[in-house]
């Protein structure tokens, strides 16, 4: 079974560490009067994506390590919304939050596919 291996050994989850480093950096510089509100909160949704990804390989079955995957796809949804906020505010430029939200893609793409052997998995 696929989840049986050590969590450290998916891309995805690899992906989504660069990915919960780079919002990181990002918000760096966001607003003073921003550092204990909005820019905690992007840094908790990011970092719950590989984090859910790591807590659900842990689980003993795969319709936990589903929900868990669920969870971490909600929480990269969550971010690129307050990614694009950002841009809104003007905390990021343009080039910033393409170089993140194509990031952010690729997660998602990889959490998808997962996602989708499980459920082929769990369907046999």
């Amino acid at each position: 079974m696929a989840h049986q291996r050590s969590y450290h050994r998916l891309l995805v989850w690899h992906r989504a560490m660069d990915f919960a480093d780079q919002i990181y950096t990002a918000t760096e510089h966001w607003p003073l009067h921003e550092h204990y509100n909005w820019r905690s909160q992007v840094r908790r949704s990011a970092f719950s994506v590989p984090a859910n990804i790591a807590e659900g390989h842990a689980r003993t079955g795969v319709k936990e390590y589903l929900h868990h995957l669920s969870i971490a796809y909600g929480s990269l949804n969550e971010t690129e919304t307050a990614l694009q906020f950002a841009l809104r505010r003007r905390y990021l430029d343009e080039p910033a939050l393409d170089t993140l939200m194509s990031q952010s893609g690729q997660v998602g793409r990889l959490l998808l596919a997962l996602m989708r052997s499980l459920r082929h998995h769990l369907n046999q």
